[in-house]
């Protein structure tokens, strides 16, 4: 019986520590997290919105856009395209795929970052095209947030480069991964009026949203699983060069919205996990990976979203501790109302924008 037991530790032992995983853990050491405290205190300022539900138990309304008309869209998890203005969604069209930034161009028709087809364009119901499907003649497997210059010009993020959701279960699972891995495969790129398409940063751990400022000068970049914004000088003299712009947030940062006066929207996904002690340490979190999903990090409910000016300087802290909005992705005040968006939740949040506490 010693010998049977000894057996099965030893295969146990063998199978947490050598056994394949589909990712290579790279040793970081993080910031402590700051918490819930001082600019990012603790509130529940978001509990008061109306929770709309997506018709026919659709999920994941994860972004929205406000075209030039008006019109607000948004779509879900199986890529349904919903205009969402009005009392209750209206589902326009089954785009398929996997959409998740939105935004309306210049000329009017919706741009979509599908996350398992690259870069998309809407025009109207069965008008859907596909601008890009490759960077420097790789696929571009997992595009994720976008922004369009005056100009045309498509800024859009790549989470990564090693891990395509669309093979992987899903956008949330495969960040899980990218994140745990923390392997720098994300990066920006742009695709120019001519059609040429051409990365501008790189070396990200999942990057995801990006946001023009309001003289088109520089671009912002989330960067996930540092728990980060960067910021990428787009003209003059610093042209080309990165520098950071938030740092050590308490949250791990989601989608970017420019609210178009200067000042701009950050979601948070998740605040930031106590399973970061490991992260200094790759052979441990293999083992934990091997372990199954029930015991790998997984975002926390806990919705959080910011407003910032171009200077850093943060203006407004909303958040819902009971996280009844899931896993909270995108904000922005439309018209006179206030929405909050979700990668996974059954809708979003909307509420009037005159409700909203003072800037600081």
């Amino acid at each position: 019986m010693k010998r049977i037991l000894l057996l099965l530790l030893c295969v146990a032992l063998g199978y947490l520590s050598f056994w394949p995983v589909p990712l290579t853990p790279e040793a970081y050491r993080p910031l402590k997290a700051p918490g819930f405290t001082g600019e990012f205190e603790a509130n529940d300022a978001l509990a008061g919105l109306e929770l709309v539900l997506l018709p026919d138990g659709a999920i994941g309304p994860e972004d929205l856009a406000v075209m030039p008309d008006g019109k607000i869209y948004t779509t879900d998890l199986a890529g349904g395209l919903y205009r969402i203005d009005g009392a209750t969604p209206e589902k326009i069209e089954d785009l398929g795929g996997r959409p998740l930034g939105l935004k309306a161009g210049p000329d009017g028709a919706l741009y979509i970052a599908d996350s398992f087809r690259g870069i998309l364009r809407w025009s109207g119901p069965g008008q859907l095209e596909t601008l890009v499907s490759e960077v420097e003649g790789a696929p571009l497997i997992y595009a994720n947030q976008l922004d369009i210059a005056r100009d045309g010009t498509i800024y859009f993020s790549n989470s990564s480069d090693r891990f395509d959701p669309e093979t992987l279960g899903g956008t949330k699972p495969t960040s899980v991964m990218t994140v745990w891995e923390q392997s720098d495969s994300g990066y920006v790129a742009r695709r120019l009026p001519d059609g040429t398409v051409e990365k501008i940063a790189s070396g990200f751990v999942y990057t995801n949203g990006i946001a023009l400022s309001q003289a088109e000068d520089f671009l912002l970049i989330n960067e996930t699983g540092r728990a980060q914004v960067h910021k990428l000088w787009l003209t003059g003299d610093k042209a080309g060069e990165q520098e950071l712009f938030l740092g050590n947030l308490p949250g791990y940062p989601d989608n970017l919205e420019a609210q178009g006066d200067g000042t701009f929207w950050l979601a948070f996904a998740s605040p930031r996990l106590p399973s970061e002690v490991l992260m200094p340490y790759p052979f441990l979190r293999s083992v934990i990976w091997r372990l199954g999903p029930k015991v790998r990090p997984a975002p926390v409910h806990r919705g959080m979203v910011i407003q910032f000016d171009e200077e850093g300087n943060i203006l407004r802290n909303l958040q819902d501790p009971d996280g009844l909005l899931g896993v909270t992705t995108s904000a922005l005040v439309a018209g006179d109302q206030f929405y909050v968006m979700s990668l996974d939740g059954p809708g979003f949040g909307r509420g009037a924008a005159r409700d909203l506490p003072p800037m600081q």
